[in-house]
């Protein structure tokens, strides 16, 4: 079983887009801890398994972050399963989730499943307005989430997530203030050296995504700067 409480660095790839297979190796010997698969749209079983066939082809421990029931699969390490908790629409709070413990609950292996805590901050990525998220948060907020998260309903993860867009520190920093037990991940905007190691001194987690596709070069040093600190 993999710990994420050890993990430092993870690149999440989305099964909607392309990636070479030499690029695809380069991603999955960097010496990162995991590969999340994951997206927002245009996430199938198709595509998902697919990319999962060829990640199993190296050791590095492969997540599927559900987005769909169509998409679930057998094969992964790990299941990450985000619950919004800025979503003003319940579904994504517990409904979503409700409906898959009931349909599939008696085959579930508890063990492989994680609940993400995520709390969405960038009003305009896709998926903020997929899950009606209330973006509009201040500094006091994102705390009482972050508290939420730890005390309330003892998430293993609570994930802040900028999603494309670079993230302000300070709330990184005043989240992780709260933080014991549940690890802090951080997604949205790394694309540089500076920035990886930035969010990585608070962030217990950095979760590299569209820089793979951009720049991998730059998406692979991420790794290393990590790993130095």
């Amino acid at each position: 079983m993999y710990d994420v409480r050890e993990w430092r660095h993870a690149f999440k790839l989305d099964p909607n887009k392309e990636i070479s297979d030499k690029d695809l190796e380069k991603i999955c010997e960097s010496g990162t801890n995991a590969v999340i698969i994951g997206g927002t749209d245009g996430v199938t079983l198709e595509n998902v398994l697919h990319l999962m066939a060829r990640v199993r082809r190296y050791t590095v421990p492969c997540v599927l972050e559900i987005s769909n029931f169509e998409s679930i699969t057998p094969g992964f390490d790990l299941y990450f399963i985000p619950s919004v908790l800025n979503s003003e629409n319940v579904k994504w709070v517990t409904g979503l989730h409700h409906e898959a413990v009931k349909e599939y609950g008696e085959l579930m292996n508890w063990d492989e499943i994680l609940v993400e805590g995520y709390c969405i901050l960038n009003s305009d990525c896709k998926a903020a307005k997929l899950t009606q998220s209330n973006t509009n948060l201040s500094v006091e907020d994102v705390e009482g989430y972050a508290m939420m998260a730890e005390n309330l309903f003892k998430m293993p993860i609570f994930y802040l997530e900028y999603s494309g867009s670079y993230g302000d520190v300070e709330v990184v920093k005043a989240a992780k203030g709260h933080l014991t037990n549940t690890k802090l991940f951080y997604g949205g905007g790394i694309v540089s050296e500076e920035q990886a190691k930035e969010m990585s001194k608070y962030a217990d987690v950095i979760v590299v995504g569209n820089i793979i596709y951009e720049d991998l070069n730059q998406a692979l040093r991420t790794v290393q700067v990590v790993n130095e600190i």
